[in-house]
């Protein structure tokens, strides 16, 4: 079933992503006067196809990793010579157009897509509202880069890099962007004491660039939500087992240490392989006492780390919060807009920057993702429900926008560099270069394609 829906999640998704795109192109191409001949959502043979009362065939093809528009006066992706154009359709050809209306036409795509981000943002703020987490440090781990620049339990960051950070998502954002990157985190916090804001700066060096799944918060030891160290599934014939661990057990204490929370709990067990350790648990009202013995586990390095077979028990995060740091935005209409532009452009330039590092080595290019990727992740928030569907539909969008406008030849972006250099030279490039430059940006996308793909396999192992 989980197998259907990612696929159905996927063919659902990548369909409406498409569309958008290729009717970006088509919508603008009609109001320059250029004659769409094929209109296609997939790649390959059709499955259907029908011509509509504008003349334009409209195909449904079984390939769904794109689409395309093919206008008159364009071949595939190359440019056909306008001076070859039949004087009956000059007036109709992409070719024959004046330079800012193919502009117009090729930006129309990515514009599409950003618009759509734009618009899911919009009715996501809405219908939905915005729920967050108000990001006031619930714990710190000791010895860690949060602990050693100075942030301490209760403190509320108030902005990473001098962007003002209301809730904890906003707060990750910025930790992600600087991913991979060397200096410091600059946080301004509200003292828990009550004291007036003070900065504090932690150090980072190429901050988890090699990380395919980094968690920044914890990285630097900062704890979000103190979840209780309450036991849920205890695994047959474990260590957990045959101490005496039971489903439902809080943990109160370990030789005589008070446990703070679960995360605290799991440092304790992995900090002590074949030991001995007196747990002191909640158990039906009253306080038991076990002998618990983690089994060592062998980690990549040599090194040795305790496990003892059970599972934290599951609970809703917002349960676990008092009910002041949850926070809620609501917004009217035209309130909603304002907000909308702002994700919109700001998981634009998250994207782009999120590009440029993998280009210059900063961060692992395993962050590229494939259609295998994606079906799963639109499995899960589509099974999550609508409001976390639309937001990986928007940020899915968001990517698909930036990566087309990489000025590489066969993407949008390629064609408007040639046109930025037809304007600046007053004539189209040759042939000859163009031809050369397609081949070129073809292998670039095969070769992303394939990386894609490779990384999808992997995270499947």
């Amino acid at each position: 079933m989980d197998f259907l829906i990612a696929i159905l999640a996927l063919l659902v998704t990548l369909g409406i992503l498409v569309t958008f795109h290729e009717y970006g192109h088509f919508w603008v191409a009609r109001r320059c006067g250029v004659k769409v001949l094929r209109f296609s959502v997939g790649f390959g043979n059709p499955l259907k196809s029908w011509i509509g009362k504008d003349g334009t065939e409209y195909a449904i093809a079984p390939i769904p990793l794109g689409g395309y528009v093919k206008m008159q006066g364009m071949e595939d992706t190359s440019l056909v010579d306008p001076a070859t154009v039949p004087d009956a359709e000059r007036n109709t050809s992409f070719a024959c157009k004046p330079l800012w209306q193919r502009s117009a036409i090729v930006a129309a795509g990515p514009g599409a897509n950003l618009l759509l981000a734009f618009v899911i943002f919009w009715l996501i703020n809405i219908g939905f509202g915005n729920t967050g987490i108000a990001p006031v440090v619930q714990d710190v781990v000791e010895d860690s880069p949060a602990q050693i620049a100075g942030l301490r339990a209760g403190d509320r960051i108030l902005a990473v890099d001098g962007r003002e950070t209301a809730t904890w998502r906003e707060v990750n954002m910025q930790f992600l962007a600087r991913l991979g990157e060397t200096g410091a985190l600059n946080l301004n916090v509200a003292p828990a004491s009550g004291s007036q804001p003070l900065d504090i700066r932690i150090p980072v060096e190429d901050w988890l660039g090699a990380e395919t799944e980094p968690r920044p918060v914890a990285d630097l030891g900062i704890v979000e939500l103190l979840v209780p160290a309450r036991i849920g599934l205890v695994e047959t014939g474990a260590p957990a087992d045959i101490g005496g661990l039971r489903e439902g057990d809080l943990v109160l204490s370990v030789d005589g240490e008070p446990v703070r929370d679960w995360s605290h709990w799991v440092r304790i067990i992995r900090a002590s392989p074949e030991l001995d350790l007196r747990v002191a648990v909640e158990r039906a009202g009253g306080a038991v006492e076990l002998l618990l013995r983690p089994a060592a586990v062998a980690a990549g390095d040599g090194s040795a780390f305790g496990r003892i077979g059970a599972g934290v028990a599951s609970a809703q995060p917002l349960d676990l919060l008092p009910p002041d740091s949850v926070l809620e935005f609501r917004y009217g209409p035209l309130e909603a807009v304002g907000s909308a532009l702002r994700e919109t452009w700001d998981m634009s330039l998250f994207v782009l920057g999120s590009i440029q590092k993998m280009i210059v080595g900063l961060i692992s290019v395993e962050h590229i993702s494939g259609p295998i990727t994606i079906a799963q992740v639109a499995g899960e928030t589509a099974t999550i429900g609508l409001e976390t569907y639309l937001g990986f539909l928007a940020l899915l969008s968001v990517s698909i926008a930036i990566l087309n406008l990489l000025p590489i030849p066969m993407l949008d972006g390629g064609h408007l560099m040639f046109f930025l250099v037809e304007a600046v030279i007053r004539r189209p490039l040759p042939d000859v270069v163009q031809a050369w430059s397609l081949r070129f940006g073809m292998a670039m996308v095969l070769g992303i394609m394939v990386l894609a793909f490779y990384n999808d396999f992997n995270r499947l192992l």
